[in-house]
């Protein structure tokens, strides 16, 4: 066991900010690899150190594995922290580390790989007793295979990338008309995100609730869980708002869905933290859906119920640590909710925008958390994932979580791009949520519908309404003067190369 003294951190925006922020409390130094794009974007500016990996593409930059193994190597860095997305469930990366070695907080290259394969994850899960979906545990082949499988499960289908996850490659198959092209398209989204055509099938449950296991795993053989997440507010099969506990488990449902997240990760030999996630039916039966080996995008949820700081523990594994605690020290404080804000129209498909921040007002007060990655003045580009902010709230009911959530969600201005802030309000005061009986068709079969409601007449009406009280606020919104790549000079005056 030896101490971590500096952490490379191979991520961007709000995540690599969160990762800053706990080294400082932890007297760790920090070093920011970033892209041309982000020379000025506050991870590089609050971090301890910067060096600059490669343009704005993430193939030049955040997944350039030599790119990025040859700036921890000159920072000097014992550890690499990968947060999520990118290179944080690369098998390939985490092998390159230990090559190199530099710890990787974050489980072995091995369990990576395991885990990551969706096809071979089944087959571990499924040997242990642990249900999955109806389908196929092995890579789905020609047209005529896959149409022999979905008829035996039945229609509808789902179609899912074998690598990868976050919705990519994936497709709703409801008749045998259709399947043709899913497979096609399926492959060529899996292709391009994953490099990796490989697809299953898999029985698609109607209405069902996607719920997620926390875990935490040491290398002495420690497991422990963290409770459950609630994500089934979900677009494009990607969550928008999570809150934990969930509504919808009781203590019955909770232990028996921890009892299997834990078996999972010791069949695995997991170490680090990690989430398990199911589908769960009308009848409450749960169904493995995956397991993603790294910090999820809703940590702050479970960090807010249970008073851990999920990154701290991360790295404590990573430095040989043993789990400070066990099992029946844990328990749930409240409840929290968090809300993605994303740069996004939601009443034109969740279309991703871009644009300059004129104005980037966050809430504040009690029981509220944000965590941002970019700032006033600053540009969401065409380049990176759309998120601009996680907001969270913690209160001591599920009740009064929500009416928490709105009263944040009224005070939080932003103007320049649209977000899904309106989505979130209409998601707060919609009934189904408030009683916790929505499930993951909640945008097609509720916000969807409602907005198809307003008469077509009236949308160009509610259209330019929208269009006018966004330019009267970027009017009377005073914004600070940028040099050439649009980037605001207060920021560019503060940037500093440092390495």
């Amino acid at each position: 066991m030896t101490e971590i003294k500096k952490v490379a951190i191979v991520n961007r925006g709000e995540i690599a900010l969160r990762i800053i922020r706990t080294c400082k409390e932890r007297g760790i130094r920090t070093v920011a690899l970033f892209s041309e794009a982000d020379a000025a974007a506050p991870h590089v500016l609050h971090a301890d150190e910067s060096i600059l990996i490669g343009g704005a593409s993430p193939a030049e930059s955040y997944l350039n594995i030599p790119a990025v193994i040859e700036a921890v190597r000159q920072s000097g860095a014992d550890t690499v922290h990968p947060g999520y997305g990118f290179l944080s469930e690369n098998p390939g990366f985490a092998k390159a580390c230990e090559e190199e070695g530099i710890r990787f907080a974050g489980p072995s290259p091995e369990v990576i790989a395991l885990m990551g394969d969706k096809t071979r994850a089944r087959q571990l899960v499924t040997s242990a007793g642990v249900a999955c979906p109806p389908g196929s545990d092995n890579e789905a082949g020609g047209l005529e295979e896959a149409s022999d499988t979905a008829s035996s499960i039945g229609y509808p289908v789902l179609i899912k990338a074998a690598a990868g996850g976050g919705g990519k490659g994936m497709r709703i198959i409801r008749h045998q008309d259709e399947l043709e092209q899913g497979l096609k398209s399926a492959r060529s989204e899996a292709k391009g995100a994953f490099g990796d055509d490989r697809i299953f099938i898999e029985k698609y449950l109607e209405e069902p609730r996607h719920i997620e296991i926390q875990i935490l795993a040491d290398s002495y053989g420690n497991v422990v869980h963290l409770f459950e997440r609630e994500c089934s507010v979900q677009r494009r099969h990607q969550k928008v708002i999570e809150e934990a506990p969930s509504p919808l488990v009781d203590e019955e449902l909770r232990k028996s869905m921890a009892e299997t997240a834990i078996l999972i990760a010791k069949l695995c030999r997991y170490e680090g933290a990690g989430t398990v996630e199911f589908l769960v039916d009308k009848q409450k039966n749960f169904y493995f859906l995956e397991m993603n080996t790294r910090l999820q995008v809703e940590h702050p949820v479970t960090e807010l119920i249970t008073g851990l700081d999920l990154v701290a523990l991360q790295l404590d594994i990573a430095a040989g640590k043993k789990l400070p605690f066990s099992q029946t020290d844990l328990k749930i404080n409240g409840h929290a909710i968090e809300c993605r804000i994303y740069a996004e129209d939601p009443d034109n498909n969740f279309l991703p925008d871009t644009g300059l921040l004129n104005r980037h007002r966050v809430p504040g007060g009690p029981g509220v958390r944000m965590d941002a990655g970019i700032e006033e003045g600053q540009s969401v580009t065409i380049h990176y994932d759309p998120m601009i902010s996680k907001l969270s709230v913690h209160a001591a009911t599920r009740e009064l979580a929500i009416a928490k959530m709105s009263r944040a969600l009224d005070e939080y201005e932003i103007s320049g791009v649209r977000t899904t802030i309106p989505f979130c309000k209409f998601t707060m005061q919609e009934r189904s949520f408030a009683d916790g009986s929505y499930h993951t068709g909640f945008v097609k079969e509720i916000f969807e519908k409602r907005q198809k409601a307003i008469p077509s007449k009236l949308r160009p009406v509610a259209a330019l309404i929208s269009a006018i009280v966004c330019d009267t606020e970027e009017t009377e919104t005073h914004t600070p003067s940028a040099d050439g790549n649009g980037r605001a000079s207060r920021w560019w005056q503060q940037r500093k190369y440092r390495s």
